[in-house]
Parts: structure tokens; C-alpha cells; sequence
């Protein structure tokens, strides 16, 4: 199934100029075949968050949106709070598969507050906001992006 993905970057102090990993996301989406739909800056606020997530899912182009930043313990770190508000299902595996692997990296792995759900029919996925983290953690979602998009959406099991 094609990926149309939204990328959603959370931080009150990127601005398109200098959203390294928000770029970074496109670009790593991009090279696996997916369609960038729309990318955005939002601050780090709950209700900002969940309303960028919820036109995201509203819409038919979109199947896949991943957000950058905002899952530390930092006290305006409020990713998933924000995406726990607006989700349908939650999928523990996928964050748990991305601590799980860049644990063996940096100890710091663990102290990631990722959450993964579905909201509608659009799989939702939260990931660190530092560019080396990005890169790291959709190494380990790439090989299942397309199965968990297509299920999301009503598809059978391959």
C-alpha cells in the first residue's frame, strides 16, 4: 500500500529553516517510496498537537503521520500526551521496539516516552526529536511502515 505520510514536528523553537529532523523524516519517508502530504511546525502544546494530529487523520490523503520531538521528560515535553488524547488504539509495540534497539546505542533510550496508535484509519507514530534519534528509530519501523499502514486501513494480512 502507498504510504502518504504527515509529518508533524513538535518544538517552540524550529521554524522551517532550521527543522533538521523534521527534513530528515521527509527525506527517510521519502526514500522508501512514501508521498510527503504536508509537513508542520507545531508548539509544544497538548491541545495544538492533537488538533494538527486529528485534521491529519481527517483527511483521505493521509495515512501516516509521524511526529518529531517532544517525548523527553523535559516538563513542555507533551508528544504523547497529546497523541494518547486523540487515539483510537494504542499500539505499545512499535515504541517498545524503538527503545528496545536504541538501547543497545545509548542509555538514554530508555528515558523516551514514545507512543504509537491508531487514530481513524492513520497509523500514528511519535519519535524523538533529535536528528540522530529520528534516523535511528525509523530504521526500526521502516520494515513494517507499509503492513501496519495497510491493516490501519482495513487491508487483510498478507
Amino acid at each position: 500500500m502507498q504510504i502518504r505520510a504527515a509529518v508533524l514536528t513538535v518544538s517552540d523553537t524550529r521554524t522551517a529553516e532550521n527543522d533538521i529532523s523534521g527534513k530528515l523524516l521527509a527525506e527517510l519517508l521519502t526514500g522508501i517510496g512514501a508521498e510527503i502530504c504536508q509537513t508542520v511546525i507545531v508548539r509544544d502544546e497538548i491541545s495544538e498537537i492533537s488538533r494538527e494530529i486529528l485534521e491529519f487523520a481527517q483527511r483521505s490523503d493521509v495515512n501516516l503521520i509521524l511526529t518529531t520531538g517532544g517525548t523527553g521528560l523535559s516538563p513542555g515535553d507533551v508528544t504523547p500526551e497529546a497523541t494518547r488524547a486523540v487515539i483510537d488504539k494504542e499500539i505499545p509495540g512499535i515504541p517498545e521496539a524503538m527503545r528496545l534497539s536504541t538501547l543497545a546505542k545509548t542509555e538514554f533510550a530508555m528515558l523516551s516516552r514514545s507512543v504509537a496508535g491508531i487514530c481513524r484509519q492513520t497509523l500514528v507514530i511519535n519519535l524523538p526529536g533529535s536528528p540522530k534519534a529520528v534516523k535511528e528509530c525509523f530504521d526500526v519501523i521502516r520494515p513494517i511502515l507499509s503492513h501496519a499502514v495497510k491493516i490501519v486501513a482495513g487491508g487483510g494480512h498478507d
